[in-house]
C-alpha cells in the first residue's frame, strides 16, 4: 500500500458535495491513505479556487505526483488500476461488467432524483420534491439495489457482497434516502433496499463524513 500522503483528494463541503463523497468513501473504506483539501462551495471564489486543482473547476480531483484525475468515476478507475490487490471491482468478468454498468448509470442518470432530493448529509425529516420522473428514478434505484443484492450480494452486506466501487457510487443516494422522508416500500422495495441503505449509513467512514459535515450556507 502506498504512503498515506501519496494521494491528495480535493473535495467540496461534506454537507452537500455528493460527488466528493464517492472517492473519499472509496479510499477510506478500502484503506487507501490520502491527504484532504476541502474547498468551500457556493462562494464567489469557489470556481477559481478549484481551478487550482482541477481543469473543470469542479470537485472532486485526485492528485498523485504529477498526475491529476478529475471526475469521481475516473478517480475510482485510476485507484483500481493502482491497487489491483484491493479488488475494487468484482473479480468475475460478467459480474464486473454488471457493476460497471450500474455505476455508470448512477454517474450519468437519475437527474430528477438529484434535483428532488439534493444531498443534505446531516439533515433528517426533509420533505422531497417528487415529480413523476423523480418517482421513476426512485423506483429504478430500488430495483437496482434489490436485484443486485439478490443476484450478487450473498457474500456480504454490500451490493456485490464485498465493498466495491459500485457501493461508493451509490453512497450519496443512501444519504438522500436517510435525509428525506421516502418510503421505499412505495417504490417496490421488499425491505432489502432499505436494509442496504442502513448498512451504508452505518459505515464508520460515512459516520466520520457526517461528523465533519457542515450546514450549507
Amino acid at each position: 500500500m502506498m504512503a498515506a500522503n501519496a494521494y491528495t483528494l480535493v473535495i467540496g463541503d461534506k454537507q452537500v458535495s455528493s460527488w466528493s463523497l464517492r472517492p473519499w468513501l472509496l479510499m477510506r473504506q478500502t484503506g487507501i491513505g490520502f491527504d484532504e483539501i476541502q474547498v468551500p462551495l457556493r462562494q464567489s471564489s469557489t470556481h477559481a479556487d478549484i481551478l487550482k486543482y482541477s481543469p473543470t473547476g469542479l470537485v472532486p480531483a485526485l492528485e498523485h505526483g504529477e498526475v491529476t484525475v478529475w471526475d469521481s468515476l475516473a478517480i475510482a478507475e485510476y485507484l483500481n488500476e493502482r491497487h489491483p490487490q484491493l479488488r475494487l471491482w468484482p473479480a468475475d468478468t460478467v459480474t464486473r461488467a454488471y457493476a460497471r454498468a450500474i455505476s455508470a448509470e448512477m454517474h450519468s442518470g437519475f437527474r430528477e432524483l438529484r434535483y428532488g432530493l439534493p444531498m443534505e448529509f446531516t439533515s433528517g425529516g426533509l420533505k422531497p420534491e417528487i415529480n413523476e420522473q423523480c418517482a421513476r428514478d426512485i423506483g429504478r434505484m430500488v430495483e437496482i439495489w434489490r436485484e443486485t443484492r439478490a443476484k450478487y450480494g450473498a457474500g456480504g452486506p454490500f451490493l456485490f457482497g464485498a465493498f466495491t466501487i459500485a457501493d461508493a457510487m451509490f453512497a450519496p443516494v443512501a444519504s438522500r434516502f436517510s435525509s428525506y422522508v421516502v418510503k421505499l416500500g412505495d417504490y417496490g422495495d421488499d425491505g432489502s433496499a432499505d436494509m442496504y441503505r442502513a448498512v451504508m449509513m452505518s459505515l464508520p467512514p460515512m459516520i466520520d463524513w457526517g461528523l465533519a459535515a457542515r450546514p450549507s450556507v
